[in-house]
């Protein structure tokens, strides 16, 4: 049983395909994404899990031309993993086969998508996934699980986490500030998945609305009953809830470094 993504920013082509993904009884779960950096988070998480975590994907099918990252930038990227999952090109454009060979890919299907032939895709991923060789070591280079898409004006941009000060909640967004002065990177992921995501990095929960690097933490203050943290010349309200376990993993960071 198979567990796919699927990446178009074309919303009527991507519902096409999720729809005939869904009825093949050999794809056991169908996902969609609309462009590549909500595709690479949701690759991330999946990489994450493990191959046998519940958010592990099996197979990617992907569009070529996308604003900002391409589906073969995608697939160039996906190549640095020790073990990404297998693509499928659908693409209403003949003249990037050889490209997308090139990088592996299992398939290369044209649009319009006939159900004949996405089950014939479907096949080779099945064999694909069943002859999967042992995990390769991976390159002596920044995983991308420590980097983090984010895009602006059409560019995808990697911030590396260990970078980021605190993360903003908008909403189903989250606004990612850095040391570097501007107003931050806006992301579609919520705050609370972050915070699920980073708690290993050192991020903690303040308040409903910010998550905070324990390490980039420079002042805590009391001052009539409110608790408040300097980060990054910007200062946050701490919420009750939360004050006194900051400050106790504030007092045992201190402790811990003397």
């Amino acid at each position: 049983m198979l567990r796919a993504l699927a990446v178009d920013d074309e919303k009527p082509a991507l519902e096409e395909l999720l729809y005939l993904l869904r009825a093949d009884p050999r794809i056991t779960s169908a996902e969609g994404a609309t462009d590549a950096t909500e595709a690479l988070l949701r690759i991330n998480r999946a990489l994450d899990a493990g191959p046998d975590g519940a958010d592990a994907i099996d197979v990617v099918f992907l569009d070529i031309h996308m604003a900002g990252l391409t589906g073969l930038d995608v697939a160039r990227l996906l190549a640095g993993f020790a073990r990404p999952p297998l693509i499928v090109f659908v693409t209403a454009h003949e003249g990037f086969a050889v490209q997308a060979f090139d990088l592996k890919a299992v398939d290369y299907v044209l649009k319009p998508v006939r159900r004949e032939r996405l089950a014939e895709a479907v096949r080779r991923v099945a064999a694909g996934v069943s002859s999967a060789p042992a995990p390769r070591v991976p390159k002596e280079t920044p995983a991308p699980q420590d980097q983090i898409p984010v895009e602006l004006g059409g560019v995808t941009r990697f911030v590396p986490i260990a970078d980021i000060a605190y993360v903003e909640a908008h909403g189903d967004y989250a606004r990612l500030h850095t040391l570097a002065p501007g107003p931050g990177h806006l992301v579609r992921i919520p705050l609370s998945t972050l915070e699920e995501r980073w708690a290993s990095r050192g991020f903690v929960r303040i308040h409903r609305r910010h998550l905070v690097a324990l390490s980039r933490i420079e002042e805590l203050r009391l001052d009539g009953g409110t608790t408040t943290v300097r980060v990054a010349d910007a200062e946050l309200v701490v919420s009750r809830r939360h004050a006194r376990e900051l400050r106790e993993l504030l007092m045992r960071r201190a402790g811990g470094s003397r």
